[in-house]
């Protein structure tokens, strides 16, 4: 059977509430959740590197029957795809589902952390990079669906400011 090719984010969401996953989201959803209008079909978290976590997490992957995505032979997830810091391009009974255990910089989770937002998604206390973080790194992407993120974050950043500043 067939994954779907876009994710559903409140369902991943939900599911890695569900069992406890530490996790912060970055990427494209990230930018949804501040308010930024640029789809994006997949979701990027970086995952917390710990013993416990990773044993969480491959519980969850096996439940949405992940495997990789980029790979014909579709593997599926164990714990030694999930020692490394480089990303893990997933396929799930959800949708896409990018795993990454550092950015490019070498920031991991616990770097990360400090710059992070707490929202609620799914009935979750979900945490999601920052805006400034976020734009930070959509700008060192440099990709030109990463720019035109970055176009839209700044102008939220920037009305965020300004009604920060017009409350007494």
């Amino acid at each position: 059977m067939e994954h779907p090719k876009s994710a559903d984010f409140g369902a991943l969401v939900r599911v890695l509430g569900d069992a406890h996953v530490e996790f912060i989201v970055i990427g494209g959803y990230a930018g949804i959740v501040h308010g930024g209008p640029v789809p994006t079909f997949d979701l990027d978290i970086i995952r917390r590197r710990t013993p416990e976590n990773t044993a969480r997490l491959l519980r969850v992957l096996d439940d949405l029957q992940a495997y990789t995505r980029l790979d014909r032979r579709r593997l599926r997830v164990e714990e030694s795809h999930l020692e490394g810091t480089g990303a893990l391009l997933l396929a799930t009974r959800l949708g896409p589902l990018d795993l990454l255990g550092t950015l490019n910089d070498g920031r991991g989770y616990e770097e990360l952390l400090p710059h992070t937002d707490l929202f609620e998604i799914a009935g979750h206390a979900i945490r999601v990079l920052d805006l400034p973080t976020l734009i930070d790194v959509k700008a060192a992407a440099g990709r030109d669906k990463d720019k035109l993120a970055v176009a839209h974050l700044v102008a939220i950043l920037r009305r965020q400011a300004q009604a920060e500043d017009e409350d007494p």
